[in-house]
């Protein structure tokens, strides 16, 4: 195995492909990344059963071939390496890269003890990558971290027509956005699958300039794979099992208090007074018809309190408390100027939704919405 290629190239691809790799390993050789040279191309890949990325780049390929290297030892070589061509060898059992008079040579891993990598999961469909980016980046900050309630981890993707759903809940919160795309066919019915939100997340910012992002599944014939590929990138996801709650009785609101605030300014206004807050103590806001809200959060002598323009309808008065945390995950995830608050009070559901601009619906906009429960006692 002998190839040429650039630094920049080589580097972008081995970056790219290392994100796949387990952070901790029974078994070496999924440490390892796969390098495959052949007319004209390198394929840097990377595996570990649950996520497998294949990044692809142009290279003057000398002698065809496969090898297997450290991962995260080769990252490190592409990232000292100088600006220029690189040339990589395999020499026995050393694979050696060469730029520019400097020299490694790195140690392999057992080819034959690889896992056969998944098969790519046939086209379904595409999505404009940027507004894919976008809407996975707003439901998964509502996705669990507690990896033994595994499918609280996950990110619901539900295709109805050319309609794409994405939600994710940890109890506590539940998001949901919707968006356009565009099916290979016709989708008979509705169509589900739960995918692992941090994998989600990396994989949507990894490919959210790359104009359209092809879709790959196919829900008849199994495997328990979705795949993404836009530009160089091909990542395939396994699944997770089972499916969150249906959200639409949670997010019907009727009969709640509704509020209006500037968003960018309820989030720095809770940041602001949250200093003082003891850890998992909650900000309270105190909305009123007089056209103001009133931060607060503290307790005893330690207290911060701000004031901010607010509108209410629906009541004379709503005071609610929120996590502190959770109510600024669901406030930065809105890209609106405003967000429309629906009240039901303390101790109760709050549902977000943002609202373009002055003049706009006043319905706001139903693509993103993010629901939380407030703190029944308040500060």
């Amino acid at each position: 195995m002998e190839f040429r290629i650039d630094r920049t190239a080589f580097a972008e691809a081995v970056g790219r492909a290392v994100r796949a790799l387990p952070a901790r390993t029974p078994v070496p050789v999924l440490g390892g990344l796969l390098l495959e040279a052949d007319a004209g191309r390198l394929a840097v890949t990377g595996f570990d059963f649950e996520a497998a990325v294949r990044v692809e780049a142009e290279a003057e390929t000398a002698v065809s071939g496969r090898v297997l290297v450290p991962g995260r030892r080769l990252l490190e070589v592409c990232r000292v390496l100088p600006e220029g061509p690189v040339s990589c060898a395999l020499e026995a059992s050393r694979f050696t890269v060469e730029a520019d008079g400097t020299r490694f040579g790195l140690s392999t891993l057992p080819l034959a003890e690889y896992p056969a990598l998944p098969a790519a999961p046939a086209p379904y469909g595409t999505v404009d990558a940027a507004a894919f980016a976008t809407a996975v980046a707003q439901v998964a900050v509502a996705a669990g971290r507690d990896d033994t309630l595994p499918l609280l981890t996950g990110v619901q993707l539900r295709l109805e027509g050319r309609e794409m759903t994405l939600t994710a809940s940890d109890r506590y919160r539940y998001a949901a956005r919707r968006l356009e795309w565009r099916p290979e066919a016709a989708v008979d019915g509705v169509l589900e699958a739960l995918l692992p939100a941090r994998r989600l997340l990396d994989v949507a910012r990894s490919l959210g300039r790359c104009g359209d992002v092809l879709i790959g599944w196919d829900p008849a014939g199994g495997g328990g794979l979705m795949g993404f590929e836009g530009g160089p990138t091909r990542t395939a996801l396994r699944l997770l099992d089972g499916r969150l709650p249906a959200y639409q009785s949670l997010f019907d609101m009727a009969g709640a208090a509704v509020a209006e605030v500037e968003c960018e300014g309820l989030a720095e206004a809770v940041r602001r007074v949250a200093v003082v807050a003891e850890a998992n103590s909650p900000v309270r806001l105190d909305f009123s018809a007089d056209g103001s809200v009133m931060l607060r959060a503290g307790f005893g002598d330690d207290v911060a309190v701000q004031r901010l323009p607010a509108t209410l309808s629906g009541a004379e008065e709503m005071p609610v408390a929120f996590n502190p945390a959770y109510l600024l995950d669901a406030l930065t995830s809105f890209e609106s100027p405003r967000v429309r608050l629906e009240l039901l009070g303390a101790g109760q559901r709050a549902l977000l939704h943002g609202v373009p601009g002055p003049g706009a619906d006043t319905a706001g906009d139903g693509t993103h919405r993010h629901l939380l429960m407030s703190v029944k006692q308040l500060v």
